[in-house]
């Protein structure tokens, strides 16, 4: 397995297109459940082999990522060929950017000498689906790249 496997949540989201995905391999809903009871190693690997497809078609199509804690803000934005990282460093004590006065604080204080923020780009290695997955897995969220945008209009 490449990625992780779906959460029973993820995949009870997915019913229909694990269906579809079960169907590709001309598994029909009785030998599925047949699969599950006399087989269970095999319909994990379905199940395996199915998370992968779904992580490989969500890397893809990711283009930002933001990893946020109360003294840290990491914005990436996920090119074709690099990744650009834009990181906030809160340096004022008792500042919590996790919560919305810490978020306003930090809209409001962004250009003092209480904030940091650094740039930086990176190329990915040979597979760039398993770099942003590294970054998913160390807590980042896809996004809409919004703050991205905006730190990065601020620090042009």
């Amino acid at each position: 397995m490449k990625y992780t496997r779906l959460t029973k949540e993820q995949l009870e989201e997915l019913h229909q297109e694990f269906i579809n995905f079960l169907a590709t391999q001309s598994i029909t809903a009785d030998e599925w459940a047949t699969l599950k009871t006399e087989k269970p190693a095999v319909a994990e690997q379905e199940i395996d082999v199915f998370s992968d497809l779904v992580w490989e078609g969500v890397l893809k199509q990711a283009n930002y990522l933001e990893n946020v804690s109360p003294q840290h803000m990491y914005l990436f934005h996920l090119g074709e060929n690099e990744m650009k990282l834009i990181a906030i460093k809160i340096l004022q004590e008792g500042i919590d950017i996790t919560t919305k006065e810490g978020f306003n604080w930090l809209r409001d204080n962004y250009a003092t000498e209480k904030v940091e923020i650094l740039t930086a780009n990176k190329a990915y290695s040979e597979d760039r689906n398993a770099d942003k997955f590294a970054l998913v897995q160390q807590g980042s969220n896809i996004t809409k790249g919004q703050l991205f945008q905006w730190f990065e209009s601020i620090t042009a």
